[in-house]
């Protein structure tokens, strides 16, 4: 049987995190995923084998998760089907370091507002960290989230990407119950 191999480095300050009390984060995700993993605490160097291709590339994007900022217990949603995870560095937008901040404060929102509406109407989760924003939600979902963030750092209104999203988020419920209508049909 092949094993497989992935190498990261995570910021040091996110080490801990990843690794947990007691080192239950990181046992939870072996034992949930069944691949192993190695910390090098002092470097930050993180490195994933295991026989299933599939799970150590899930496994990476927790991983990866947890180094942007998630809560393990948000990053490990990963592991459900259907679930992914969504970066947009910064580096591509900002000219310099106070446009990086006021970006990072348009994606916030004034006490976490922006990023907590955005976050009800799309059901991802999205975390604000260094250079990145980081999402995290189901499938159908991501793309949504994705496309309001873009459309904020752009420099769109906080009022029309809200509108779009009530918009966008009606006609998901809408096709969800339209689908389970057609499902009790059957």
């Amino acid at each position: 049987m092949a094993e497989f191999r992935y190498d990261l480095k995570i910021p040091k300050e996110r080490v801990a995190v990843l690794i947990g009390k007691h080192g239950e984060i990181k046992k939870r995700l072996e034992q949930e995923s069944g691949c192993n993993i190695d910390v090098d605490s002092k470097e930050g160097d993180v490195i994933i084998t295991g026989d299933d291709a599939i799970r150590l590339y899930t496994v990476r994007e927790v991983i990866r998760a947890v180094s942007r900022g998630f809560n393990p217990d948000v990053a490990l949603r990963l592991l459900k089907q259907d679930y992914l995870f969504e970066v947009i560095s910064l580096n591509d937008i900002a000219r310099h370091k106070n446009d990086m901040l006021r970006l990072k404060g348009r994606v916030i929102g004034s006490e976490g507002k922006a990023r907590r509406n955005i976050e009800s109407l799309t059901e991802c989760t999205i975390s604000v960290y260094g250079k990145t924003i980081g999402m995290i939600g189901p499938a159908e979902s991501i793309g949504l989230a994705r496309r309001a963030v873009e459309q904020i750092l752009k420099g769109s209104t906080h009022s029309s990407v809200y509108k779009w999203l009530e918009k966008k988020h009606a006609e998901m419920k809408r096709q969800e119950i339209l689908g389970k209508k057609a499902e009790l049909r059957k």
